[in-house]
């Protein structure tokens, strides 16, 4: 028997808790879930599955029985009337998450069980591009004209402020629905009650647009440090807010992709204790098999120079040593790039104003570097330490810069920075350090 407490999840389902119930789903593995599922009623099956990721239920799925799983393709259907209470009483932005995840006929036939509101807005979020932030937005906020005293503001807000995402900040909007200025809500109630709202305005307001990436909302709030920020249409209107919550859960989900990017997998894991075996090896198979082909290249550079090997046998002792060196400085280098451009730090016109403190940067490192294996080999082989220096020297200098460029190149051709991973990094830093090493060993040593 699982230990772990079923009959929980399905109290949070009865009680319609659906954080409680979103954080229980989330410490089970999927042997776990799987059990759930073949031990719920009809209804309690249908709204535990569709709390699962898309790759969570597709893991789930395979492990339950063939009956099971058509109760679960039917489900839908036979519970309509639950369904369409569950869907209207989300959020409007984690409805329309949670319709974004279905195949579009589902999706559609479930739209037929919200209500005429409900709907509107639901066919208005899910008509913005995946990933935008009209996608994460709620329309659930206050707004009022600039000609509302305070004492008239407060009575709407105590009006219409029961279903607000936020109170934190009032919207001043013109007859037409055009953002005009945005006012906390401490101004609001710290005003004298007869004064008007467009006496506490400033004409000044930072926004984000429904059509920008997701990405874009993050660095804003990072930026302007605020909670909560109003979303425009092109001309202006406003049409929705983004709360900091929903952009924390953004930008952990992009850091996700980026850290699993940044490490040769080709898209972002769940937790490895709910991966299946099958899954890890497909996401991580195609880079490792890819990079083999491109270190196929160290070794044909080793065969090209083995009469220098013949000659100075020690050079082999200190290959793994140098490019060792070579990938860690890239893959140093990248990572502070690559942080930088997601920060909004640095942008792309920036590379040649960094591409010359990076050079004196790896200079002084490569130098540091030298000593230290100019050491190592004065009781070794002697006979090669200046070989050695020049060539760490040569060898960070080199990966360190490749560790900055890449991120950059890749920006500029609308590739995720973050696809500059360390192993690619490592894997070139390897051969260009194999080259630069016995290119200037067989030079100095006049083979």
């Amino acid at each position: 028997m699982l230990n772990f407490d079923v009959k929980a999840l399905f109290r949070y389902i009865r009680k319609k808790s659906w954080k409680e119930l979103q954080a229980a789903i989330d410490e089970l593995d999927n042997l776990q879930l799987a059990e759930a599922i073949n031990r719920g009623s009809e209804f309690e099956v249908v709204v535990l599955f569709r709390f699962l990721s898309r790759e969570q239920a597709k893991e789930v799925f395979q492990e339950l029985s063939h009956d099971k799983q058509e109760e679960i393709v039917n489900g839908l259907a036979q519970h309509a009337s639950k369904v369409a209470e569950l869907l209207n009483d989300m959020e409007p932005d984690d409805r329309t998450a949670f319709l974004g995840e279905l195949p579009g006929e589902v999706a559609q036939r479930l739209m037929q069980l919200l209500t005429p509101d409900n709907r509107e807005v639901a066919t208005r979020l899910l008509g913005y591009p995946e990933d935008s932030i009209g996608r994460l937005m709620t329309p659930e906020y206050v707004a009022v004209k600039p000609h509302f005293t305070v004492e008239e503001t407060l009575a709407h807000i105590r009006k219409y402020g029961r279903d607000s995402e936020t109170l934190n900040v009032i919207y001043v909007v013109d007859d037409n629905w055009k953002l005009i200025d945005d006012i906390r809500i401490r101004e609001v109630i710290l005003a004298s009650p007869e004064q008007c709202i467009s006496d506490l305005i400033d004409y000044k307001f930072t926004s984000l647009n429904a059509f920008d990436d997701q990405e874009t909302a993050v660095s804003a709030f990072k930026m302007y440090d605020r909670v909560v920020l109003p979303v425009l249409d092109t001309a202006g209107t406003l049409l929705g807010i983004v709360t900091i919550d929903d952009v924390f859960e953004i930008a952990e989900e992009e850091e996700t992709e980026d850290f699993h990017k940044f490490g040769a997998l080709q898209d972002a894991i769940v937790s490895p204790l709910q991966a299946s075996v099958s899954f890890l090896y497909k996401k991580r198979m195609f880079w490792l098999t890819a990079l083999v082909f491109v270190n196929v290249f160290s070794g044909a550079i080793i065969q090209n120079f083995e009469n220098v090997l013949e000659r100075t046998l020690s050079l082999v002792f200190f290959l793994p040593l140098l490019i060792g060196c070579g990938g860690n400085a890239g893959s140093q280098s990248a990572t502070l790039m690559i942080r930088a451009l997601a920060m909004g730090d640095v942008e792309i016109r920036d590379w040649t104003k960094l591409l010359g403190k990076e050079f004196l940067v790896s200079l002084l490192l490569g130098l540091t570097m030298a000593l230290a294996v100019s050491f190592l080999s004065a009781f070794r082989a002697p006979e090669i330490m200046l070989v050695l220096a020049v060539t760490m020297i040569l060898i960070v200098i080199t990966g360190s810069l490749i560790g900055m460029l890449l991120p950059f190149l890749f920006t500029r051709l609308k590739i995720d920075p973050a696809t500059a991973s360390a192993p690619l990094i490592t894997s070139l830093a390897d051969i260009l350090g194999v080259l630069i090493y016995f290119t200037v060993a067989s030079r100095m040593l006049g083979f």
